[in-house]
């Protein structure tokens, strides 16, 4: 019997036809192998993973197949999305066993959870020097029947063995000057000076290093700093990486020069590009900055926002090809016919401003479409012209699946990518939807107790707690609404999580974090990793969070508990910098104090607009910002903070010292402008 049909996973209802008789994760599924002496297969994937759908098609739909695992297993779903601690415990073994690791991940169990054997994508036939699927089950058959001491031992070591991978906490002191600067030589060294971006191929849109580097550039003058981040956000930008017709990024390129992208496109990508290029705008006031992060932002809000007001989690790589195939990439690709069929005479101009060409740079002659560097100018008219019929033909064609599953931490990211977004570049919608997702939040993944569930869909809540990222990222996004709105209620909301951050997820003696609370399940071993990978780590996303908290609210245990998280930022950042780019930036944060700014003065005042713009444009790395009334308890740092002449006026203060209030937004400009003082 398989159980998957009333979960709420996109991912496991995808399989809930199967005729493997799946169970979800659970204790019962455990029990159940025990009873019947048998090993568990659990295999992990998430919903717009291309190659769990082959696999799935290839063996999870096939008759022979599931016969032969409902026979000799125990067979276990995991949304990776779902129950990240799940994934980050048996990834741990895959990896340190095999050396690699990926999706879909195939790990064979004994009805104790433990781990004696691995693999990700097994084919249904031998090839390329990989077993069939059907060989490997027979395979950990006969292990289990005939040579169960062995498998016993061998479970055994890989947990001791994980066990003991207890990380060191690296460094009770927090990283300054010297680390930050190994970390930019580091980067520097990992450059790709002539593609933008770090490593080879593939190549993954860097964007937590990219805050870093600008947040680097704030407060040193780094020019290096900054031209890394600007030309690497260029490159993407005009790269096949990046939807040239809707706005939203790929995953990641296949290939070193961002032209040829593995199509789904996730969630927290969009949100932390998003956010990007809007403080690279910042930054620098580049127009192509200001156009992707706005484009990027409607496509969140245009085709990721559910019925609920909360965002989904990711657009499917693989669509309909109009044949009833479905195909990588097809909603995306043109070939200069299909140009042709569209446009008319327009045909070859798109063709030369897209870089279609007749033998293409995809599969089958067809073109991602790109914006690569030419010489002369293109006729503004006509190009839009030529976007806009393309966008409409495209509309057509049958969509990419969407996950609906909204993840609790993945909507912080994008609650705080599009609050700074509207705020900054005068779209007040973008503000609104970042305060619908963000009251999803409250409404239906808090608690009574302020616990937060990890995900939802269609309004119902999921069953599975939330992970440090979940409490971490969430805050993030109440804090950025905090300071665009004035609205103490979100710093409060902030305050409800990262006290359980403190209480539920830090050891009191190290002060390290782990990803799972004291009190969720007990897994084969407590998942715990500082290292950034598509998302900011909850280590490094938790201690950014209560920094910026710490600075609003003058919260001494906050401000220590992200202190004592960054140590391991002194111990990793010069060694493995692009991998702990979040950390990195939250230290910038922390070595610039972070300031902070109170805005006093009637919210009907144009003068109290103007520097509280003035405010959020500030470059200093982590400052934050609270508005509003003078004699206002809505927010901590407004306290005692009078009008100055009966005007509105700015307060600037780092490190327990404080500029002079000023009136002037020129003024507060220079003041937070970066590296003075």
């Amino acid at each position: 019997m398989n159980r998957l049909a009333h979960e709420t996973s996109p991912y496991l209802l995808q399989h809930a036809d199967n005729p493997v008789d799946w169970w979800p994760w659970s204790a019962e599924a455990f029990d159940e192998a025990r009873k019947r002496n048998v090993p568990v297969l659990l295999s992990v994937g998430y919903s717009s993973c291309h190659w769990c759908h082959v696999m799935a098609h290839e063996s999870f739909e096939d008759e022979a197949t599931a016969a032969h695992l409902n026979e000799h297993f125990v067979s276990v779903k995991v949304d990776r999305e779902e129950r990240p601690d799940v994934d980050a415990v048996y990834m741990e073994a895959v990896q340190a066993a095999t050396g690699q690791g990926g999706w879909p991940m195939t790990v064979f169990l004994t009805p104790d959870a433990e781990p004696f054997y691995f693999g990700t994508y097994f084919p249904p036939e031998p090839r390329h020097g990989m077993p069939a699927f059907r060989q490997v089950l027979e395979g950990v058959r006969s292990a289990w029947t005939d040579r169960r001491d062995e498998v016993a031992e061998v479970a055994g070591k890989i947990v001791r063995d994980l066990a003991g991978r207890e990380m060191s906490f690296g460094d009770e002191r927090v990283p300054g000057e010297e680390e930050l600067a190994g970390a930019l030589l580091g980067l520097t060294r990992e450059y790709d000076a002539a593609r933008g971006g770090f490593g080879g191929a593939p190549k993954f849109p860097p964007s937590m290093v990219i805050e870093f580097l600008l947040r680097h550039h704030a407060r040193t003058g780094s020019e290096g700093a900054l031209q890394m981040a600007a030309d690497t956000c260029e490159r993407m930008a005009r790269g096949g990486i990046y939807d040239q017709l809707g706005g939203g990024f790929a995953r990641y390129s296949v290939d070193r020069d961002w032209v040829v992208p593995h199509f789904e496109k996730m969630l927290y990508d969009n949100a932390l590009l998003c956010r990007v290029y809007a403080h690279l705008w910042r930054s620098t006031g580049s127009e192509l900055a200001r156009r992707v992060a706005l484009e990027t932002a409607d496509f969140m809000v245009r085709e990721l926002r559910t019925n609920e007001g909360g965002f989904a989690s990711a657009l499917d790589a693989d669509s309909d090809d109009g044949t009833g195939k479905h195909v990588e990439g097809a909603y995306y690709v043109w070939t200069p016919e299909q140009l042709r069929e569209v446009l008319g005479d327009d045909a070859e101009l798109a063709a030369q401003y897209f870089g279609v060409t007749g033998e293409g740079t995809f599969e089958e002659g067809a073109s991602v479409l790109q914006l690569p560097q030419q010489e002369g100018v293109f006729d503004a008219e006509r190009i839009a012209s030529i976007h806009e019929r393309l966008l409409a033909a495209r509309a057509e064609r049958p969509a990419p699946g969407r996950d609906d599953k909204v993840v609790a931490a993945w909507n912080g990211l994008a609650v705080a990518a599009l609050a700074e977004t509207g705020a900054y570049l005068g779209r007040p919608d973008l503000v609104d939807a970042a305060i619908g997702a963000a009251d999803l939040l409250v409404r239906l993944h808090m608690d009574d107790r302020a616990r937060l569930a990890r995900t939802s869909k269609d309004g119902q809540v999921g069953a599975n707690a939330g992970v440090l990222e979940d409490y971490a990222d969430v805050a993030e996004g109440f804090l950025a609404l905090a300071s665009v709105t004035g609205e103490g209620v979100w710093l409060e909301f902030a305050g409800f999580l990262l006290d359980h951050v403190i209480a539920q997820f830090t050891d009191s003696e190290s002060g390290a974090l782990y990803d799972t609370a004291a009190d969720a399940e007990q897994l084969i071993r407590r998942p715990q990793d500082p290292t950034d990978n598509a998302t900011p780590s909850g280590w490094s996303a938790a201690a950014g969070a209560l920094l910026s908290y710490a600075a609003q609210t003058g919260a001494e245990p906050h401000r220590t508990a992200a202190e004592r998280a960054l140590g391991v930022v002194k111990a990793l950042g010069p060694r493995a910098p692009r991998f702990i780019g979040w950390g990195l930036a939250v230290a910038e944060a922390l070595l610039d104090g972070p300031r902070e700014v109170a805005i006093v003065g009637p919210a009907d005042d144009p003068a109290t607009h103007a520097l509280h713009r003035t405010a959020l444009l500030g470059t200093a790395p982590g400052a934050v910002v609270a508005v509003g009334a003078p004699e206002s308890d809505e927010l901590p740092l407004l306290s005692g903070r009078p009008l100055v002449d009966g005007k509105p006026a700015a307060y600037v203060c780092r490190n327990f010292t404080c500029d002079a209030p000023t009136i002037d937004p020129d003024r507060l400009r220079a003041a937070l402008s970066g590296g003075n003082g």
